[in-house]
């Protein structure tokens, strides 16, 4: 299992870019943390999720 944001998700091999094209989350609207460490935008399609890994997701929100 992996942990988005405090929950639990069956991810297991899948990218980091495939989880979010499945998500709600705007890939260039996000940060994304990955057991503490920041992870580039560039590395998305090549990282993969395994089970154990932690991830935090914060996304950006315009308005004025």
């Amino acid at each position: 299992m992996v942990k988005i944001n405090g929950a639990a998700f069956s991810l297991d091999g899948k990218t980091v870019e495939e989880f979010l094209l499945t998500s709600d989350y705007e890939k260039n609207r996000v940060a994304i943390e990955l057991n503490g460490n920041i992870l580039p935008k560039s590395k998305y399609n090549e990282t993969v999720l395994s089970d154990g890994d932690n991830l935090e997701i914060v996304s950006f929100v315009g308005g004025g």
